[in-house]
C-alpha cells in the first residue's frame, strides 16, 4: 500500500463530511487533503483513545518527532510520506502542524473549559489552524481568507461540539465551558447524567446561536474573489451547517444518545447546491 493509499482508506473508513468536498478537487489537491486529513485522523485518535496520560503523551510526541523529520526531508510515517511532496508546494509550514499536536496534547491534559477563551484556543488549534492549511491547499488570492478559514475552523468544532456531547459525557469530558453552563444555570453533573430536561433545551440553543454566529462571520469574511477556489470549504460549511440545524431540531434524548448524521445522498445535494450558489447559511 503507497501512502497516497494508506490515507485513502483512512479518510474512507471515517465515513467524514469532508469527503463529500474533496471529490471536487483536483487530484493533486485531493491528495494533500487526503494526507493532512489522515494526519489529524491519526493524532486524533491518540487523544480519544488513549486512556492513560502517559502512553498518549509519549505517541503525541512521537509525531512532534515526525514532523521535524518530514521538514527534515525524511519522513518514516506513511501519512507523512504523503505530506512530504505538498508541505512546499502548498506553503504547510511547520508551526501549523505542531499547532495542531498542541491542540491533541490539550485533550490530554483537560475535560474541562473553564471559559470560551481557554475553549477557543482549543477549537483554533484543532480546527482552524486545519481550515487555514485546506484554504492554502485549495487556493486563495486574498490573504483575509485566512480570516474566513480561522472562523469556519471554530464553527464546524462547535458544531462537533453539540453533536458529541453525549458521546463526551459518557467519556468524563465537558466541552461546553463551565462559566456558560453556570449562566445557564446547568451543573456538570446533569451533563454528565445527560439530565434531557428545559435547560438542556436552552443549552442547545445556546450553542446553536454561538456555532453559527461564527459561520455567518465566516462567509462574511471570505473574499468574493476566493468564492470559487474555496468551493470545497464552503461545501463543508453548507453539510455542517446543515448538520448544525438537524442537532437543533433533534430530540435531546436522540441527541445525547444517537451521533446526528447526514446521509450521503443528501451530502451529494448539499454540495450540488453549494455549486450553483445556494446559500445555505444566512
Amino acid at each position: 500500500m503507497t501512502p497516497d493509499q494508506y490515507c485513502k482508506e483512512k479518510l474512507n473508513a471515517s465515513h467524514s463530511n469532508f469527503a463529500m468536498a474533496f471529490i471536487f478537487l483536483s487530484n493533486k489537491k485531493r491528495k494533500a487533503m487526503n494526507a493532512l486529513y489522515a494526519f489529524c485522523r491519526e493524532v486524533d485518535d491518540i487523544a480519544d483513545e488513549c486512556k492513560e496520560y502517559e502512553i498518549g503523551k509519549n505517541k503525541l510526541d512521537w509525531w512532534r518527532v515526525e514532523i521535524q523529520r518530514l521538514f527534515d526531508n525524511n519522513p518514516q510515517h506513511p501519512v507523512t510520506k504523503a505530506l512530504l511532496p505538498h508541505i512546499k508546494n502548498y506553503q504547510l509550514n511547520q508551526e501549523y502542524f505542531i499547532e495542531i499536536l498542541d491542540g491533541m496534547e490539550m485533550d490530554l491534559n483537560f475535560n474541562r473549559y473553564e471559559s470560551f477563551k481557554q475553549l477557543q484556543l482549543y477549537c483554533y488549534r484543532v480546527a482552524s489552524v486545519v481550515g487555514i492549511m485546506s484554504a492554502k491547499i485549495f487556493g486563495y488570492k486574498n490573504v483575509q481568507t485566512h480570516k474566513y478559514a480561522h472562523n469556519l475552523g471554530i464553527a464546524l468544532q462547535l458544531t462537533n461540539i453539540m453533536r458529541d456531547i453525549g458521546e463526551d459525557a459518557r467519556r468524563d469530558r465537558i466541552y461546553v465551558p463551565l462559566d456558560q453552563l453556570k449562566t445557564l444555570n446547568i451543573s456538570e453533573n446533569e451533563i454528565l447524567a445527560l439530565t434531557k430536561n428545559e435547560k438542556f433545551i436552552d443549552l442547545i440553543n445556546h450553542l446553536s446561536l454561538q456555532a453559527k454566529g461564527f459561520y455567518l462571520e465566516a462567509i462574511r469574511q471570505l473574499p468574493k474573489e476566493d468564492k470559487w477556489a474555496q468551493l470545497p470549504g464552503l461545501i463543508m460549511a453548507n453539510i455542517y451547517y446543515i448538520l448544525l440545524h438537524e442537532i437543533k431540531q433533534n430530540t435531546p434524548e436522540n441527541i445525547v444518545n444517537i451521533k446526528t448524521l447526514l446521509p450521503p445522498s443528501r451530502k451529494f445535494f448539499i454540495a450540488l447546491g453549494t455549486i450553483f450558489g445556494v446559500r445555505w447559511i444566512k
